[in-house]
């Protein structure tokens, strides 16, 4: 199993160094969050400073960007990395997209579905030298004369993937039906996974006429090894449990009533009283709590063993080493 270290709001001075140091311990990749700067840039300087991990986006936000200008960017650094890119992408919420870019957000899931088709028609274009004629509801691509296609990729290079972060069910059927891979949320239970997340993948591979191998699921999944790190992720828990888009997890396990008190406090502003409100039994559904890498490792793939290509550890400040450790078990055993 492969296991992916995500490198969260870092300095943009420090990314090179901290993916250095993500394949020097044997994580197999390394992606780079859209936060407080760039995603495109921080996944540049992490592409040159390796050499044999994949480099992904988890997430960059599509909606505020045009087929055209992602395509050109993930072109160029599939070609940096010498084909180790992976192009994730995600809609964000409404509010991040309209009032901080200043975009449309309306019919999310159909945009993500056109924009991925999109990408598809601009790389064949490059790739097979064709005419470029996609025309869409949300935009269209009919113009790509000789000097403005970029060079061909190296030899043995292929296109990039396109990834598509998805929680709720209509975005997993877009995934399943038009993406090469699934960048699941770590706010998310095994049950979630098994019963509402794969079942809509597979409505959506079924429209597409594909098959499950066809695309990639990395299931992302808080770890903690000890206390403090336990507690960290109590907050995040918290947090994106207060958050009405992922209201339907905890509805999965009627915990409805949780959402309800976590969403009042944070918009009466008690952000640090609300981590009181998850208790352990609660926190257990969503975290793995391990006192090894090993123990941890063996409860991951308990959780997510035969139903996720790819692993995403999640967690606050964690200790790299001890992951690392995680990660050789995965991949090792």
């Amino acid at each position: 199993m492969h296991v992916d270290l995500t490198l969260r709001a870092l300095p943009i001075a420090d990314v090179a160094s901290a993916a250095r140091e993500a394949q020097a311990l044997g994580f197999s990749g390394v992606g780079v969050t859209e936060s407080t700067g760039n995603p495109f840039v921080a996944a540049t300087l992490a592409a040159d400073a390796t050499a044999d991990v994949r480099v992904s986006t988890g997430i960059a936000l599509a909606l505020p960007r045009t087929p055209m200008d992602l395509a050109y960017t993930a072109w160029d650094l599939q070609a940096l990395s010498g084909g180790r890119f992976a192009l994730g992408l995600g809609s964000q919420v409404r509010a991040h997209v309209e009032r901080r870019y200043g975009a449309a957000f309306a019919r999310p899931a159909a945009r993500m579905r056109e924009q991925t088709l999109a990408l598809r028609a601009i790389f064949d274009a490059w790739e097979h030298g064709g005419e470029l004629a996609f025309q869409g509801e949300f935009w269209s691509h009919t113009l790509m004369p000789p000097n403005f296609r970029p060079p061909a990729l190296p030899d043995g290079v292929r296109r990039p993937p396109v990834l598509l972060a998805a929680v709720r069910e209509r975005m997993l059927e877009v995934v399943g039906e038009v993406a090469d891979g699934l960048l699941g949320h770590a706010f998310q239970t095994v049950d979630v996974l098994r019963e509402v997340t794969l079942p809509a993948l597979e409505r959506g591979l079924e429209t597409g006429g594909r098959a499950r191998a066809d695309v990639e699921v990395t299931a992302a999944i808080f770890v903690a090894l000890d206390d403090g790190e336990w507690e960290g992720v109590r907050r995040r828990v918290a947090f994106y449990g207060s958050t009405p888009g992922y209201r339907h997890v905890l509805d999965h396990h009627d915990l409805g009533g949780l959402f309800e008190a976590l969403h009042a406090a944070s918009r009466a502003g008690e952000w640090r009283t609300m981590p009181d409100l998850v208790d352990d039994d609660v926190l257990r559904l969503f975290a793995v709590r391990a006192d090894t890498p090993a123990e941890a490792a063996a409860e991951i793939r308990a959780r997510v063993g035969g139903l996720a290509d790819r692993v995403a550890l999640v967690g606050e400040q964690p200790d790299l080493a001890q992951w690392a450790a995680i990660a050789a078990a995965l991949r090792d055993g």
